[in-house]
């Protein structure tokens, strides 16, 4: 066991960064999801990862004035989730034929927005088969998640082209303001999914991110029966999911276990290999390290390979939880590598943001926001079946 800091140190709370998508793809329901180092943003050199305190200052500043955006999807007081939301607008209306539905995700590489785009497809063919009409979805994707142009190409292409709705994930904030505003001001709905939120939007749909964060710190919480010292690895800077990720974990863990020392919060870009060398710069820094979370699977991955290297020499156990529920993150949860993911299941979020466009389209004045299924996967319930874990059920037509 390791020797237990008698002081605790205040808990870090510069505002936190970054944020990204997330996903599973691998198993179709499994929710087996990730959002991985898909991003071609410079990471840095190496330094950057052992200037924890200085990296985090510099950070502060960017996402304080990200933060002080109008519409933050995970606050929003009338939101409601999908239970709700079937609850409070019933069985489904009777559907048009012959209904267009885009789908824009940040690139079709990645395993999470490939899950997506498959929860989309396959909800618009349910929902066309028990209505007995004729539902197209067309699914496209930028080149990588730096190409906000290509993303936005796209966009207005599915625009001009007349599809009666748009669901849409931005690569920033801000990449599709223009058309969302074209979107607004004439007869395409558009509605933003998962991440990456634009300020301009009418509809939200998408997992609760500072959830993440909450989940993973009554977690790891428990498992250091409220005492520690953990660490965060925070996305890219400027994303939305990363910020609320991290707040939701510092917020919670500073509510829940005050005895739980918050020791660092960096910046790897939602690289493996920063992460990993960050982790090992940490490990060095604070030896009594007990937990790590990271802002997705890809990181955290990288995070693992520090940590059971250091294990095999110190025989001291670190805790690595991540979020996305990637299926590389599950392979290794299997394997005893990584400990925990808190899984968003795009595939489940696909589905609920199809049901949601496909309500308002045919009559139903939806919530601005409405946010989707996700859990903590562990050892403990990862043979589950998904389903059953987030007590899902098809949509019911009237």
């Amino acid at each position: 066991m390791k020797k237990k800091k008698l002081l605790v140190m205040g808990l870090v709370l510069s505002m936190v960064l970054s944020v990204c998508g997330c996903g599973s793809a691998a198993s179709d329901e499994s929710g087996a999801s990730t959002e991985q180092a898909a991003d071609t943003t410079d990471a840095g050199e190496p330094e950057a990862a052992q200037s924890t305190e200085e990296g985090t200052q510099e950070s502060a500043g960017e996402a304080q004035e990200a933060s002080t955006a109008e519409f933050d999807p995970d606050k929003d007081p009338n939101g409601i989730d999908w239970t709700e939301m079937r609850q409070q607008y019933g069985a489904m209306p009777a559907l048009q034929d012959g209904m267009v539905v885009g789908g824009l995700v940040k690139q079709l590489q990645n395993e999470f927005w490939q899950s997506l785009k498959k929860g989309y497809e396959e909800c618009g063919a349910l929902m066309g088969e028990k209505a007995g009409v004729n539902i197209t979805v067309d699914v496209q994707g930028a080149q990588n998640e730096s190409d906000e142009e290509g993303q936005l190409t796209a966009m207005n292409n599915m625009i001009n082209k007349g599809y009666n709705g748009i669901l849409f994930s931005p690569i920033s904030d801000s990449n599709l303001t223009s058309a969302v505003d074209t979107c607004n001001n004439g007869e395409t709905v558009a509605v933003n999914v998962n991440d990456g939120v634009a300020q301009n939007t009418n509809y939200f749909v998408g997992p609760n991110a500072y959830q993440n964060g909450v989940l993973a710190a009554e977690w790891i919480a428990e498992k250091l029966n409220y005492e520690g010292q953990v660490a965060v690895i925070i996305g890219k800077v400027s994303a939305y999911a990363a910020r609320e990720r991290t707040a939701g974990f510092v917020d919670t863990m500073a509510e829940i276990a005050p005895n739980i020392e918050v020791v660092a919060q960096q910046s790897a870009d939602w690289d493996r290999q920063t992460s990993k060398e960050l982790t090992e710069t940490w490990l060095t820094q604070y030896p009594d390290l007990d937990a790590i979370f990271s802002n997705n699977d890809d990181m955290a991955l990288g995070a693992v390979e520090a940590v059971r290297e250091y294990e095999k020499e110190s025989g001291v156990h670190v805790y690595v939880v991540g979020v996305d529920g990637d299926s590389e993150a599950y392979e290794s949860i299997r394997n005893g590598g990584q400990d925990a993911t808190v899984d968003s299941f795009p595939y489940y979020v696909g589905m609920v943001s199809m049901e949601y466009m496909l309500r308002q389209l045919n009559g139903q004045d939806m919530p601005k926001v409405v946010w989707t299924p996700q859990a903590l996967i562990s050892s403990e319930n990862i043979d589950s079946d998904p389903a059953t874990v987030i007590g899902w059920s098809d949509a019911e037509f009237e």
